[in-house]
């Protein structure tokens, strides 16, 4: 079966500064793949490259069979992408945002309409449709950000940091929706720092550091009957409290 995403070779620096460094992976169709790694490890610019924002210096990146670079528009039909700030038109209301997505996207009047309103609904955005997203909270922000990624129903969905602001009720309506998106043949990629999350959802996680992938595979093999976190320390390297570090913290009063 051809790979959700295949990277192959990717290399992108920023001046000096390498961020990824011929990096090689292949994300299985109708997975929940989650990326993990330490700050600074390549994981966003990685991303960036996938959904056709940054172009890779050298390597080749493929959605679904097709080629990302040199023109990702067809790869860009396939996929939705919601970053851990999703840059919308601020002056737009949620349910124009919608709109303009979905006649970007090509899709009839009538079922932008249709989509739209179940997106707002499940999202609990109904009765903020009609403000502006400037005044959203950054918790409903990244809510119209997956509804925009998600109502032209692309066959690969990617989510950089998708749970950070997010309150336990909507996190699990979110959970909920990518798992019936997952179960109807989608493959849902998201990178965070939160392993427990990473741990229960995802089949099977990459661990970029430095640019490079350092490990890849099932959760479960990964893990070695530890936790997730505790794995992704001793792959990636730990750091602990000197025992002279912060002496002078105390409870008494000075």
């Amino acid at each position: 079966m051809t790979p959700a995403i295949a990277a192959t070779g990717v290399v992108k620096s920023f001046g000096s500064v390498r961020s990824v460094s011929g990096l090689d992976l292949a994300v299985p169709a109708g997975s929940f793949f989650g990326i993990a790694g330490p700050n600074g490890a390549g994981k966003t610019t990685f991303i960036r490259m996938i959904a056709g924002l940054l172009r890779p210096d050298a390597g080749s990146i493929a959605v679904a069979g097709e080629q990302v670079w040199p023109n990702p528009r067809r790869a860009k039909e396939l996929l939705g992408y919601v970053a851990d700030n999703p840059p919308l038109f601020g002056r737009l209301s949620a349910r124009e945002m919608l709109d303009y997505s979905g006649m970007l996207r090509g899709l009839p009047a009538a079922e932008i309409r249709s989509r739209g309103d179940d997106l707002l609904r499940v999202l609990d955005l109904e009765e903020d449709a009609a403000r502006p997203i400037a005044d959203f909270s950054l918790g409903m922000t990244k809510r119209i950000g997956l509804a925009v990624a998600m109502l032209h129903n692309p066959r690969v969905l990617i989510l950089d940091e998708p749970f950070g602001a997010l309150d336990p009720v909507n996190t699990q309506v979110m959970e909920q929706m990518l798992q019936k998106y997952r179960r109807a043949g989608g493959t849902v990629v998201f990178s965070s720092h939160v392993l427990d999350v990473v741990e229960r959802l995802c089949d099977r996680v990459a661990i970029i550091a430095g640019g490079a992938l350092v490990a890849e595979g099932a959760v479960a093999e990964l893990a070695h009957g530890e936790s997730l976190q505790d794995a992704f320390i001793d792959i990636v390297g730990g750091r602990e409290l000197a025992e002279g570090d912060l002496s002078w913290l105390s409870s008494s009063p000075a």
